[in-house]
C-alpha cells in the first residue's frame, strides 16, 4: 500500500521521472523505529510508524542533522541534534513552524518497502573543479590526505579528477604521514605533491611534514578545509586561524574567497612551491569548495615559469676558474642542490682528477666504487671524505648550504657554486661565491680548464683510503657483544641486497648515522630524508611518497630504528590498502639509541629512552604485509633478499646491539 493511509495534500508526488528502489526487506524495520539508508548518493532517514512507513532527507532542514538516528518519540521524528520534530511519515513539522525535510513516496510490497526517488541532479561545475583542473595542469599528480566534513566539495573534485585519471589520491591514517609522503616526493621528482586535511587539527596535523619539505626545499601544496565563512572567527568548531598557523611554514598562504579569482589563486601557488621550492597553501572554506564555477577557465604554467638554467656572473667564474687552476689538490663536494645534475660535475672531477664527496642529504648522487667517490662528509660520514677535506688546498662546492653537519672547513679556501643567491656564504663567508645553475656552470668550469693539467691525480689515493675503511668496516661487521646484530653488519648486507636503482628514504637517529657511514651506495639509487629538521617518523611515510614518484618502476626501501617507526606504524595499513611495494627494514633495539647515546655523552643519567615494542614482525603479518625478524647475522642477506622480492609490502625486525652503531 502507499502511505500515508489515503491520499493527502501533502501526499508526495510520484512524476514519470522518478524511479522505485528497494530500501528495506519486509518487517526489517520494527514498529516504531526510524533508521538510515542510502540509495546511490543520497541518504534517506526511514521511519515505520503506526504501521505505515515514511521516508525523508536524511539532513534536518535546521543544521542538517542525521534525523535516521533521531528516534521516534510521542508520534514525532526528533532530530538528534537539537530535537526538531517532525513527522515520521511525511516530514511535517507541529504546528507553528514551517521548516520540513523533503519527503518521498513509499509502497510497502510483498518483497519489501520500494521508494520513488527522482534522478539525481547533475553535478555542477564547482570552484573545487577548477582549482583541481589548474592544478592537474600544472603538473599535480598525487595528493595524500584524509577527506573529512569541512573538505568534502574539494574531495568531490577530487574523485572526480581520479576517475577521469587525472590524478591519483591515497588516502592515509594521520595528515602527518600525509605531509611527509608529499615532502619526500618533492625530494626526489623535483615537483610538488599535494597534502590535504580538514580545518583545525586535520590541518595543524601537517605542520611538521611542511617544514620538513620547507627546510630542505622541497616543493609542496598544502589543502586546507575551513570552517564556514560565516562563523569563521567567532568560535565554532574547529574554528582556527590557519592563516596564521601556516605563517611560518608556507613562502604563500591564501584563503580562496568566494569572489577570488580562484584559478589564479591555483596558478600562485603551483609556480610558488615549483620556482621557489618551497611550501604552498590554500585555504578552502566550507561553502565556497561547492560554489558554482560555470564556465571559469582552469590555469596552467604556460607562460608562467622561465628556464631557470642561468649562466653565471663572467667576474666570478674568472675567479672560480683562477683559483682550480691554483690550486694542487682541490676536493669538489656536492650537495643536495646538484641532484640531477651530476653528470657535468663529475666531468669536471674526472678532468681535473679530484675527489668528490657529498653531504649526507646527497649521499648517492655518487658511487661509491667510483674512483674518485669518497662517499659522505660530516657526522654521517666516512674517514675517506674527511681525509680528503683536511689534506685539500681548495673547496669546490656545489649544490651545497654549509650546514653544522656538513663539516665543510670554514678556514679553507672555497668556491661555491649554488642557483640560490641565498645559499650562498649561508652560514659563513665563502672566497668565490658563483651564482649560477650546477650543471650549466659545472660544463662551463671544465670548457675553461680543458688546457688545464691537474698537478696530481688523486685515484690511487682514494683507492687507498677506500682500502683501509673497509678493512676497518669488516672489522666492525665482525663485532658481536651478544646484544643483538651491529649497525656495520646490517649496513653490509643491505649494501649487498638493495636494488643499484632502489629509491631510499632513511629515518631520524642512530640507524641513519650508521646508514651514511656504512652502507654503500651504487650511484643510482636516490636518498631521501629528513635533513635539516630532523624528524623522527619520517622515513616510512616518506617511503610512501617515493612509491608515488617511481610508479612502481623502482624498488622503494625504507630504513628506520624501532622510534621511528613507531611514530606512524599504522600507516602500515594504507601501505597494504594500495599494494604499495615498499620494504621496510626496521632497527629494534628497543630504545631511542641515539638519545642515550647523547645523555651517556653529557654525562646524564639514561632516562625515558626504553621502548616497550610488540612483535614488529607479527604485527607486519597482522596488517596484511610480509614480516620476518631477523636475530642472527647470518640470516640477513637471505631474510632481505625474500623481503625486497616479495611483491608488495614487506617489514624485516632486525634485532640489533643500541652500541654497536
Amino acid at each position: 500500500m502507499t502511505t500515508p493511509g489515503g491520499p493527502t495534500a501533502d501526499e508526495p508526488d510520484v512524476g514519470s521521472d522518478h524511479s522505485w528502489h528497494k530500501i528495506l526487506e519486509p518487517d526489517q524495520l520494527d514498529e516504531g523505529r526510524v533508521t538510515t539508508v542510502t540509495v546511490g548518493v543520497r541518504s534517506l532517514a526511514v521511519s515505520r510508524h503506526q504501521g505505515n512507513y515514511g521516508c525523508l532527507d536524511n539532513a534536518c532542514p535546521h543544521q542538517g542533522g542525521p534525523l535516521g538516528e533521531g528516534s521516534i518519540e510521542n508520534g514525532w521524528l526528533r532530530c538528534p541534534w537539537h530535537g526538531y520534530d517532525y513527522s515520521p511519515i511525511d516530514g511535517r513539522p507541529p504546528e507553528g513552524f514551517d521548516d520540513a525535510p523533503a519527503c518521498f513516496a513509499v509502497e510497502e510490497r510483498d518483497d519489501g518497502v520500494y521508494v520513488a526517488l527522482p534522478p539525481e541532479p547533475e553535478p555542477v561545475r564547482t570552484v573545487s573543479d577548477v582549482l583541481v583542473e589548474t592544478l592537474t595542469g600544472w603538473g599535480l599528480t598525487h595528493v595524500f590526505g584524509m577527506v573529512g566534513h569541512s573538505n568534502l566539495g574539494f574531495a568531490e573534485a577530487i574523485r572526480r579528477a581520479e576517475a577521469r585519471g587525472e590524478l591519483t589520491s591515497i588516502g592515509i591514517r594521520h595528515e602527518g604521514a600525509a605531509a611527509f609522503a608529499a615532502s619526500a616526493f618533492g625530494k626526489l621528482s623535483g615537483r610538488p605533491a599535494a597534502c590535504f586535511g580538514i580545518a583545525g587539527p586535520g590541518s595543524t596535523n601537517l605542520l611538521t611534514g611542511l617544514y620538513d619539505a620547507k627546510e630542505d626545499r622541497a616543493p609542496v601544496l598544502a589543502i586546507s578545509g575551513q570552517v564556514p565563512s560565516s562563523v569563521k572567527g567567532r568560535g565554532a568548531f574547529q574554528d582556527t586561524d590557519l592563516e596564521a598557523a601556516f605563517a611560518g611554514v608556507a613562502r604563500f598562504s591564501e584563503t580562496v574567497q568566494a569572489g577570488s579569482d580562484h584559478a589564479e589563486l591555483a596558478s600562485l601557488a603551483m609556480k610558488t612551491a615549483v620556482v621557489e621550492r618551497d611550501v604552498a597553501h590554500l585555504i578552502l572554506p566550507d561553502e565556497v569548495q561547492v560554489q558554482e564555477a560555470g564556465d571559469t577557465p582552469a590555469g596552467g604554467p604556460e607562460g608562467r615559469v622561465g628556464d631557470r638554467r642561468i649562466m653565471p656572473p663572467t667576474e666570478a667564474m674568472a675567479e672560480a676558474e683562477a683559483r682550480i687552476r691554483a690550486a694542487h689538490r682541490p676536493l669538489i663536494i656536492v650537495g643536495n642542490g646538484a641532484r640531477g645534475q651530476m653528470d657535468a660535475v663529475m666531468e669536471l672531477a674526472e678532468q681535473l682528477g679530484a675527489p668528490v664527496a657529498t653531504t649526507f642529504k646527497a649521499k648517492g648522487l655518487v658511487a661509491d666504487d667510483h674512483a674518485l667517490g669518497c662517499g659522505v662528509l660530516g657526522r654521517s660520514g666516512t674517514p675517506i671524505a674527511s681525509w680528503f677535506m683536511n689534506e685539500s688546498d681548495l673547496i669546490v662546492v656545489f649544490g651545497a648550504s654549509f650546514a653544522n653537519h656538513t663539516g665543510i672547513a670554514p678556514y679553507k679556501p672555497l668556491v661555491q657554486i649554488d642557483h640560490d643567491p641565498m645559499a650562498l656564504g649561508r652560514f659563513h663567508p665563502v672566497d668565490v661565491p658563483v651564482q649560477g645553475h650546477v650543471a650549466t656552470t659545472a660544463r662551463l668550469l671544465t670548457r675553461a680548464l680543458a688546457d688545464h693539467v691537474s698537478d696530481a691525480d688523486l685515484r690511487d689515493e682514494v683507492a687507498d683510503r677506500w682500502a683501509i675503511w673497509r678493512s676497518e668496516k669488516a672489522r666492525r661487521v665482525a663485532d658481536d657483544a651478544g646484544r643483538g646484530l651491529g649497525a656495520a653488519a646490517v649496513m653490509a648486507a643491505l649494501t649487498r641486497t638493495v636494488a643499484d636503482d632502489a629509491a631510499i628514504a632513511v629515518d631520524v637517529g642512530n640507524n641513519t648515522y650508521s646508514f651514511g657511514r656504512y652502507f654503500e651506495a651504487s650511484g643510482s639509487q636516490d636518498l631521501v630524508m629528513s635533513g635539516y629538521l630532523g624528524s623522527i617518523g619520517f622515513a616510512f611515510p616518506a617511503a610512501m611518497g617515493l612509491w608515488a614518484a617511481v610508479g612502481g618502476a623502482r624498488q622503494v626501501v625504507s630504513v628506520s630504528g624501532d622510534g621511528g617507526f613507531g611514530q606512524y606504524a599504522m600507516e602500515l595499513t594504507t601501505v597494504v590498502k594500495y599494494g604499495m611495494n615498499i620494504t621496510h627494514v626496521l632497527l629494534n633495539n628497543s630504545e631511542l639509541g641515539k638519545i642515550s647515546k647523547e645523555q651517556r655523552a653529557g654525562r646524564w643519567p639514561v632516562w625515558q629512552t626504553d621502548l616497550h615494542n610488540p612483535d614488529f614482525a607479527h604485527f607486519a603479518r597482522l596488517c596484511g604485509a610480509y614480516g620476518a625478524r631477523v636475530i642472527e647475522a647470518d640470516d640477513l642477506d637471505t631474510t632481505l633478499t625474500e623481503a625486497l622480492a616479495h611483491p608488495g609490502p614487506a617489514l624485516v625486525d632486525i634485532i640489533t646491539d643500541p652500541l654497536l652503531v
